[in-house]
C-alpha cells in the first residue's frame, strides 16, 4: 500500500513538474504568457540573445498548433501573434533571415527569440548557442 502511494506520487511530481517550472505563467492551452499577444507595426524592433531550437522538438506541434519543421524558416516569440514576419539580422555578421513566428518562447529569460535550425545556420549560430541580433517586423 504504502509502496503504491509512494509510486503515484512520484508520477505524479514527474508529469508536471520540471516542465511547468521552466515555463513560468506559460499557458499552454492558449499559447500564451502571462503578458498577452501584442500585435507590433511594421518596423517595431528588438534587440536581444537570440538562440535556437534542438533537432529533437523536429515534427512536435508548436503553440500554434503547426508542427515544427527544423528546416523551415520559423521561430517562437513570446508575445507577438503567430503569423508574424521578422527579419533577424545577426548583429556581429550583419547576416539577416525572414522568419514566421509559429511557437511560443525562448523559455529563457534573458532571450528574445527561438529559431529553428535552417535559420540559426543561415545567420551563423550554429554551434554558438547564441548570437545578439536584433528582429525587425515586416
Amino acid at each position: 500500500m504504502t509502496l503504491t502511494a509512494l509510486c503515484l506520487g512520484a508520477c505524479a511530481i514527474h508529469s508536471g513538474g520540471a516542465s511547468r517550472l521552466e515555463r513560468r505563467g506559460y499557458d499552454r492551452e492558449t499559447g500564451q504568457y502571462p503578458e498577452a499577444t501584442r500585435a507590433q507595426e511594421a518596423g517595431y524592433s528588438e534587440e536581444g540573445m537570440v538562440s535556437y531550437y534542438a533537432d529533437k522538438f523536429h515534427g512536435r506541434r508548436t503553440a500554434s498548433g503547426q508542427r515544427f519543421d527544423k528546416n523551415g524558416m520559423t521561430a517562437a516569440h513570446r508575445t507577438l501573434p503567430f503569423g508574424t514576419r521578422l527579419e533577424v539580422t545577426n548583429l556581429a555578421t550583419g547576416k539577416s533571415v525572414t522568419v514566421v513566428v509559429n511557437d511560443r518562447g525562448p523559455y529563457a529569460k534573458d532571450r528574445i527569440l527561438d529559431l529553428s535550425p535552417a535559420a540559426a545556420r543561415k545567420l551563423g549560430l550554429l554551434g554558438k548557442g547564441t548570437i545578439r541580433a536584433s528582429i525587425v517586423v515586416q
